[in-house]
C-alpha cells in the first residue's frame, strides 16, 4: 500500500501564507479600534463634587488612595471610568451568522479533504 504524500507547498506560497495571516491578524485587531468599535462604551460617570462616599470608596479604599497621592477630585477620573455595555443586536447576529458561515465551509472543505485521502488510499484495493 502507498504511503499518502501531501501536496508539497512552494516556499514562495509558504511566505504568502505567513504575510497573509499575519496581516489578517493584524487587520482583525486593528480595525475595530480604528473604527472606534473597541471601547467605545467607555466613559466617565461624572460626579459634581465628588467626595470619597460618593465615589463608593470605604475608609480603607482611601486611605490607600491618599497614600498614593491621590484626592477625592483627582481619583474621581479613575474610579468613575467605567464600561457601559450595550449590546448591539443586529452586530452580534451578523458576526455570528459570519462566524457559522465560516464553521461550515471549514467542515466541508475538511469533509472533502478528508474524503479525497481516504479514497485515493483505499480505494485501490477494490
Amino acid at each position: 500500500m502507498a504511503r499518502y504524500t501531501p501536496p508539497v507547498q512552494s516556499k514562495s506560497a509558504q511566505i504568502f501564507d505567513i504575510v497573509f495571516v499575519v496581516g489578517a491578524i493584524f487587520v482583525a485587531l486593528w480595525l475595530p479600534l480604528k473604527l472606534g468599535l473597541a471601547g467605545a462604551a467607555k466613559a466617565i460617570d461624572k460626579i459634581d463634587s465628588p467626595t470619597w462616599e460618593t465615589l463608593g470608596q470605604n475608609a480603607t479604599m482611601s486611605g490607600i488612595w491618599e497614600k498614593l497621592g491621590y484626592t477625592p477630585e483627582t481619583a474621581h477620573d479613575i474610579i468613575q471610568n467605567r464600561f457601559h455595555y450595550v449590546i448591539d443586536w443586529p452586530t452580534l447576529i451578523v458576526m455570528a451568522a459570519v462566524l457559522i458561515g465560516y464553521f461550515v465551509f471549514l467542515f466541508r472543505a475538511s469533509d472533502k479533504e478528508f474524503r479525497d485521502v481516504i479514497a485515493e488510499k483505499f480505494d485501490e484495493k477494490s
